[in-house]
Parts: C-alpha cells; structure tokens; sequence
C-alpha cells in the first residue's frame, strides 16, 4: 500500500460507514499512523456541514482531522495544479478547481489519490489514483 491522499468523495463514505470505504481505511492504518486530506477538502466537508448546521458532525469531523494530517496549498502544488488546469484546458476538458488543487496537492506529495471519481480525474497526467469504494 502506498501513502495516500484521501479524496472528499472518499472522507464522505468513510463518515457514513461504508464498509469498503471503512475495510481499506483500517488497512491503510495498519501500515500509517494518520490519513493525509487537503486543506481542500477540509474546506469542502466543513462548508457542507455548515450548510447542513451539522454542529454534531463539524465536531467529529474536527476531531476526526486532530488525529490525522492536513496537507496545505504550497507554491509547487500550486503551480503543478495551474499545469493542470493549463493542459485539460487545452484538451478541451473542464473539471472544478477545488479538485484541480487536490490533484496539484497529491502530484507534489507523490501521494496516490484515494477517490470514487476515477474518471473526473484520468485526464490528469502524473497523478496517481485508486477507489476504495469498490
């Protein structure tokens, strides 16, 4: 197993007990003490459950994050992420920004992106991807 970066999607199922989401997670700790997320994903789940006023869920989710690793926007990743957009622009292909910078983010890290949107995130050279819902 390599060391990952866990896609919302992913977090997601994981706070909703998705027992294959839940299986690969324990796997995953039995080789690494914490699960890496972006700051990006940090921001989609808080703004989510604010929306949501899910005070109970931003406190677990809260807690759920001291545990583990929160992986921030730095300059290489962001330029890896303007690449990013740049090329897929190109190509005539548009995905959201905030999964742009998560990819920037997993491409610097040399982290493999765990997420259940396979094919939003193909076109993306360089990063490497797995789905731990199937």
């Amino acid at each position: 197993m390599t060391e990952a970066l866990i896609d919302t999607d992913i977090l997601s199922f994981y706070f909703k007990g998705n027992s294959n989401v839940i299986a690969k997670f324990k796997d995953y700790f039995r080789e690494f003490d914490q699960i890496n997320i972006s700051i990006i994903t940090f921001y989609e789940i808080i703004g989510g459950l604010k929306h949501k006023k899910a005070e109970k869920q931003i406190q677990e989710f809260e807690e759920f994050v001291f545990n583990n690793n929160i992986i921030y926007i730095s300059e290489d990743s962001a330029r890896n992420s303007a690449e990013i957009y740049a090329d897929l622009k190109q190509s005539g292909i548009t995905i959201g920004t905030s999964d742009i910078l998560i990819a920037g983010i997993a491409i610097e890290n040399e982290l493999t992106l765990i997420t259940n949107n396979e094919k939003h995130y193909e076109p993306i050279h360089g990063l490497k991807i797995e789905n731990w819902k199937k």
